[in-house]
């Protein structure tokens, strides 16, 4: 059996022990927008190369716009990490994995301040083995509930809650922590979208290079669908799947009425008058190029 460059046994939820892949992704959730993406091996840990695989995406943003917050989950949980974005001023909230230590501090939290009958809020600082510095951890305990799933752990010394302790640069109240972090569940729905409408991890070719090509190109197909909602003024952002079925794909039948030539368009696409303002948005977008492409004058 030919052998696949780069893909090696590690975490492979659907076929165990399978080689596999590890992407590595930058997601601008808010613009619905991969900024930077990075195909490894199989056995990579999470967090390998993510300083470097940082200061791409950084260079590829340039001086855009200030990013306001990074968030990751509890896989980038590492001090190498959390110092980089530090030195760049970067805020992040990043969960925090639960070892012995953090789990102690998380127990000896006091006082807990009361959201709702369920969720509670504190906050610890902490500094770990090996860490130069005290950082500070912000912890939600949610009551657990009879037929409802709860995110976070439990604590053997605390029955009766689960915890979820997150590692923050940010001087906002707990609270504000955690619906902070939520929407990070924007960049789960984006993969999603890579994964089922785009077949982002159905392929694997012999060459490793073949096959990262092709996952870039995946990614690039997401940015173009995205940046042709923008140029064409939709008002809500549509998922790959239903905007190739309710946009970009239309029934037609090529006809005549009396002596000119006519297209019919299906009337589940909404007809042309609903779809006007759409294509003079499309026909009047001013495309942007690099300024390595704009033609040079002299004066």
């Amino acid at each position: 059996m030919a052998s696949r460059e780069g893909s090696l046994k590690g975490h492979n939820p659907r076929k165990h022990g399978r080689p596999s892949h590890h992407p590595l992704l930058a997601v601008l959730s808010e613009a619905h927008f991969l900024l930077h993406g990075w195909l490894r091996s199989g056995h990579c840990g999470t967090s390998r190369g993510v300083e470097e695989f940082l200061k791409e995406a950084l260079a590829l943003w340039g001086q855009h716009e200030k990013i306001r917050l990074l968030r990751a989950d509890s896989g980038f949980f590492d001090d190498k990490l959390l110092s980089f974005l530090e030195q760049r001023l970067l805020p992040y909230i990043v969960v925090a994995r639960l070892t012995l230590w953090v789990k102690r501090a998380a127990q000896r939290v006091e006082p807990w301040t009361i959201l709702d009958h369920d969720y509670a809020v504190g906050e610890f600082q902490l500094r770990l083995h090996g860490w130069d510095r005290e950082r500070r951890f912000v912890v939600i305990r949610e009551q657990v509930r009879e037929g409802r799933d709860s995110v976070g752990r439990k604590l053997i010394d605390v029955p009766g809650y689960t915890f979820r302790v997150f590692v923050t640069s940010c001087a906002d109240p707990p609270e504000e922590i955690w619906r902070g972090y939520h929407r990070r569940a924007d960049m789960e729905n984006r993969i999603a979208e890579l994964k089922h409408d785009l077949g982002a991890d159905g392929f694997c070719l012999k060459r490793f290079f073949a096959t990262e090509a092709a996952f870039r190109a995946v990614l690039l197909l997401f940015n173009l669908l995205a940046e042709f909602q923008r140029a064409a003024g939709l008002p809500v952002y549509r998922q790959p799947t239903p905007i190739r079925t309710q946009v970009l794909t239309c029934g037609a039948v090529l006809g005549r009425a009396g002596r000119r030539l006519v297209i019919h368009l299906s009337e589940s696409w909404g007809g042309l008058k609903t779809r006007i303002p759409l294509l003079d948005n499309i026909l009047n977008w001013q495309i942007p190029t690099s300024p390595k492409l704009e033609p040079a004058f002299e004066t």
